[in-house]
Order: structure tokens, then sequence, then C-alpha cells
């Protein structure tokens, strides 16, 4: 039988449910007006328009600069992935098994990427880089961008840590695992949904960076990011907006999966609490 609410009660559930939706369609209203423009068949911005056309998203799969700024784009986010998600995975198991006193520094640490300004991050990137000499080098722009992503993986994985056993370690151990045996077959598939959903974070995150790249990629080095600002500059055109209406679908596309990965995440902690508890 559903509870009873007052007139206020439901007055005030009315009114959270209409804020609620007015905060949504504020969040969604420049999608929803980018999109459609990119489809557009004039070079201006206007609504209504006079037609519908491909020619945007056609100029970009024809652009070598759109082509190149992909590729640079792909290849940084799959080496910053994998870096960041190395080290941020070995990082939150180490943090799982400290003391309870040291953890709270340890995790400052580890997420200080994440709450310092973009900006100060690339100009410490950048000093550092010029004395070792990777400014404007693909590898600079990799290892700051696992940087910006190892809070990422770190977080997603410490929750998901929190429910893990360490006693199966323990019985690997006891039955000769060495110790890099037992992270590989006994934690890695217990955690594997929080790993891939951290790794799709990081490269969500490499993917759309654009503060610390404009600081330290060279000509060679455009991403997507760089390139759209490039083109808002030199040549304003709905094929920038073709672009980021494909920045958009990634994005929604990838944190999809986040959220199917998380929700099986959950569901593998419930089901081992209940094995624990049968047991």
């Amino acid at each position: 039988m559903a509870a009873f609410r007052s007139p206020g009660e439901r007055l005030a559930r009315a009114a959270l449910q209409g804020f609620c939706t007015l905060g949504i369609l504020f969040l969604l209203a420049p999608i929803a007006a980018i999109v459609p423009l990119s489809f557009n068949a004039e070079s201006f911005f206007t609504y209504p328009m006079p037609g519908l056309s491909l020619r945007w998203y056609a100029a970009i799969a024809g652009s070598g600069a759109w082509r190149r700024a992909l590729v640079n784009s792909l290849v940084t986010g799959v080496g910053a992935t994998v870096l960041a998600t190395a080290i941020g995975g070995l990082a939150a198991v180490g943090a799982s098994r400290l003391r309870a006193h040291w953890k709270p520094l340890w995790s400052c640490i580890l997420i200080s990427p994440m709450i310092v300004p973009g900006v100060v991050t690339a100009l410490a990137l950048f000093l550092a880089y010029s004395r070792l000499g990777i400014a404007g080098h693909r590898t600079g722009i990799v290892i700051a961008h696992a940087l910006l992503g190892i809070p990422f993986v770190v977080i997603t994985l410490t929750a998901a840590l929190a429910g893990f056993d360490a006693n199966l370690m323990r019985a690997a151990a006891s039955l000769g695992a060495a110790p890099a045996t037992a992270l590989r077959l006994v934690l890695v598939p217990l955690v594997l949904p929080a790993l891939v959903a951290s790794a799709l974070f990081v490269f969500v995150t490499s993917f759309d960076e654009f503060i610390v790249t404009l600081f330290l990629a060279g000509p060679d080095q455009f991403t997507l990011p760089l390139q759209m600002w490039t083109g808002v500059h030199d040549d304003v055109t709905p094929a920038i907006l073709a672009a980021a209406s494909l920045f958009i679908l990634a994005s929604a596309v990838m944190l999809a999966a986040i959220e199917v990965l998380r929700r099986r995440a959950e569901r593998l902690g419930v089901g081992r609490r209940r094995d624990g508890t049968r047991g």
C-alpha cells in the first residue's frame, strides 16, 4: 500500500521534480542547439535551417588536419589510459593496505591532480618538460594526461576494493601463488568491471583535455579539442559543430558503458557479500 502523503508533501515533491526537470533541460539545451546545426546545409549558424546536409561530416572525414587530430587524440588517449590504469591500480591496491591514519593523506596526494587548477598543472608541466626536453612531444602529453587520469582510477578502484575480501589473497598465497600471480588471477578478475570503468574515465578525460594539451602540444600533436579551437579562430563553419556532435556521441556511449560496468560491479559485490554471509 502506498504511503500516505499530505497535500504539503505532495506539493513539495512536485516542486522538487519540476526543479530537477528544469535543471536537466538547462543542461541539455546547448546540446539541443548544437547537434541540429551540424546538419545545416548552409555555412552559417541560424534557425530555421534552410536545409539538411551531411556535408560538414564529410568535410571532417576528408580533411587531413581533422584526421591527424583524431589519430593524435586516440593514440594519446590509449597511451594515457594504459599508463594511468597501471599506476592508479597499483596505487589503489597499496592504499587499501595502509593503516587507517595514513589513508586520508595518501588519498589527498593521489587525487591532487583533480583538485589543482588545470592552468597551474599545465604551467608546472610545461616548465618541467622544458628542462627535460620533452615539451612538444607526444610522450610528454601522454604522461600529462595519465597524471590527470590517475585520480579517477584511484577513486573507482578504492570503492571496488572496499568490498574485497583480503582472505582470498591469503588463501592464494597459502597455496603457493606468488604475489604477482595472486594479483593477476584473484584480484584483477574480481575488480575487472571497476578497472574497465576507470580506464574509460581516463580515456574520456584524455580525449576531452584542452588546457594542458594547449601548453604542451606542438604543431604535429594537435588533438581534436585543439583542432576545434583552431577552427573557431581561423574558419568558423558548422564543421566545428559536427566535430562537437561526434564528441557528444562518443562521450555518451562511453558514459553509458561506464554505468553498465558500475552496475555490474555492484551486482558482483552484492553476490560476494551474500556468499560470505551464507558461508
